[in-house]
């Protein structure tokens, strides 16, 4: 795992095996706990304050040396981990991990500069001026298995505009998942900023989802796994937070 920049090791390995080739042992990763989790948002607060007041000229060059690093010197390595860890052929691996990853942090950065270009108009002799500002807390990413590029996408889009994440890949991505954290951090995202755990569902979910300062989830995956998160977790925060605002 990577918290605040840097690797953290559990002690429980986990085996990784191809979906088409479960006798080949690809390797092994660290799964984690609910005090990992606990680790990787308390990470995340204490880098909020200082990204969110990096000027967004910067924090574009960081997504755009990334989208480089993944078009250029990392582009075999991220299609590679995509085909061994989930099954995908060379072309489809590709149009994933490479071209449409790249695409999504440039995209991304275009999307940022088209907010914050628009602003009110302004009458002679006054200044309207809109400002934009991150989420007041931590975003939580809950990422599918079958596209590494959603899967890449989903911590950062929010972190473009000046968030943080606590990103939880599926455990069968997890190894393309820790290659575009090597990227990201190679591209010069500070400690903190997002932080990738290996846990399971339910301990993610028990931690984040009644922590104070969890301000959203960006989640893509299946319909039942939705489904499940608004039965056992959103639903009852949301019923605290309007019930806390029908006492207040």
């Amino acid at each position: 795992m990577i918290i605040d920049g840097k690797e953290v090791r559990s002690g429980k390995k986990i085996e990784m095996h191809p979906p088409h080739d479960l006798a080949h042992n690809l390797g092994c990763y660290h799964q984690g706990d609910k005090t990992h989790v606990l680790q990787a948002i308390r990470a995340a607060l204490k880098a909020k304050a200082q990204w969110a007041n990096m000027p967004w000229q910067h924090r574009a060059a960081i997504f755009l040396k990334a989208a480089d690093l993944i078009s250029g010197p990392y582009r075999a390595r991220i299609n590679a981990v995509t085909m061994l860890g989930q099954s995908k052929n060379a072309y489809q691996a590709e149009i994933d991990a490479a071209c449409e990853l790249a695409d999504f942090y440039r995209f991304g950065v275009k999307c940022m500069t088209e907010i914050y270009g628009m602003q009110p108009q302004s009458n002679p002799g006054m200044w309207n001026y809109n400002e934009f500002r991150p989420l007041e807390g931590f975003v939580f990413a809950l990422t599918p298995f079958n596209f590494t590029s959603i899967a890449g996408n989903l911590p950062v889009a929010p972190a473009i505009l000046g968030n943080v994440s606590v990103w939880k890949p599926a455990k069968s991505a997890v190894y393309s998942a820790s290659v575009i954290m090597e990227i990201l951090m190679e591209a010069g995202l500070p400690a903190g900023v997002i932080n990738l755990v290996f846990v399971s569902g339910p301990a993610a979910g028990e931690v984040i989802f009644s922590h104070p300062d969890f301000a959203g989830i960006h989640f893509t995956g299946s319909t039942g796994v939705f489904q499940d998160i608004w039965k056992s977790h959103w639903r009852k925060y949301l019923g605290l937070q309007i019930l806390s605002a029908y006492r207040g």
